[in-house]
């Protein structure tokens, strides 16, 4: 149904390597399948000039259907309703209008703060890879900001001066990903010596891309602070330690050389948007419903072979709870 180009940066994109965050509006997740139902935050980075943020207003894309925005508090939404391009099906049901639109009101964002705008939808209809536009207007008072320039093939969307926030839509059929997500187990809990790892997983990455994630929870039983140090995966070319934190108003991604300590008798947890392992140059992209084996390497406890699973493009653990998706 759908016919758009990709985005070329839309890969990269995924795991915001290239972006000091929170200079454009954007949005998460980064990517969602289709037929997923999916819930994308809006992330507007700032007022105007100075002033605050009393308005934001977004434009749904088509195959975005049956979308409901999420309630604030201090603020007033209206929702544009409409008839879609075209004729959707969503649990075996004809879907042919809804949400076109939706504004936030009546609130504020000041200028050296940022806020989160929510809108639950369905993701319907994408027979190709999609980089999904969401036309977003910030209005503050009488002045206002309009994020609506689609990068063209081959071209950095950071460069852009106001870009649309974007969700990369894949092809693979949402319920499919369900029941292979829904019965595939946690990886077991690994022990070596004092250090127990727990709740590995990876993210699902879009073809062509260049990197993924991988995610962990070390917990350290002993009396004397350890220390991870290296990590390896035959799935990588590259593996690095890398932390995401604010520094200022920037969001930036920051390798740690010298690995992570855990502390005795405490819990370390490597999760997105934080501490994580970084795959760099990936063999192959990674497959929801798959594993994938990592070597962890720490300064006392020694080297140990752990499994992460590969959940879906937005998950935030292993083996969670997948009612969200496909309705």
């Amino acid at each position: 149904m759908h016919t758009t180009s990709r985005i070329a940066a839309f890969a990269a994109s995924t795991l915001m390597l290239a972006s000091p965050a929170f200079a454009h509006a954007t949005l998460t997740p980064a990517t969602a399948a289709n037929g997923a139902t999916v819930k994308v935050a809006i992330a507007i980075p700032h007022g105007c000039d100075g002033a605050p943020t009393d308005t934001v207003s977004v434009v749904l894309p088509e195959g975005f259907v049956s979308a409901k925005p999420m309630v604030k508090a201090g603020w007033t939404v209206e929702i544009t309703k409409g008839d879609y391009q075209n004729s959707y099906q969503v649990h075996d049901q004809p879907v042919t209008s809804g949400a076109l639109a939706v504004s936030w009101a009546g609130g504020s964002v000041p200028d050296d703060q940022f806020d989160e705008f929510v809108i639950q939808g369905s993701l319907q209809g994408f027979d190709a890879e999609t980089s999904l536009p969401f036309v977003v207007t910030q209005k503050c008072g009488a002045a206002s900001v309009v994020w609506d320039q689609i990068a063209a093939p081959g071209e950095n969307a950071h460069a852009l001066e106001h870009p649309a926030p974007t969700l990369a839509v894949t092809t693979a059929a949402a319920g499919e990903h369900d029941h292979v997500a829904m019965n595939m187990a946690a990886p077991a809990a690994v022990t070596i010596g004092n250090l127990e790892i727990s709740g590995g997983f990876s993210r699902a990455t879009l073809p062509n891309a260049p990197v993924g994630g991988g995610y962990l929870t070390i917990t350290n039983k002993g009396g004397e602070a350890d220390r991870l140090v290296s990590a390896a995966s035959p799935v990588a070319g590259v593996v690095q330690i890398h932390q995401m934190k604010m520094e200022g108003d920037l969001m930036k991604m920051n390798e740690l050389p010298e690995g992570v300590e855990i502390p005795a008798g405490e819990t370390v947890t490597l999760a997105p948007g934080g501490l994580h392992i970084m795959f760099m140059q990936l063999a192959q992209p990674l497959v929801e419903g798959t594993k994938i084996p990592l070597t962890l390497n720490f300064e006392k406890a020694g080297s140990v072979e752990v499994e992460l699973s590969v959940e879906s493009p937005a998950a935030k653990g292993p083996a969670e709870d997948h009612s969200m998706h496909g309705g």
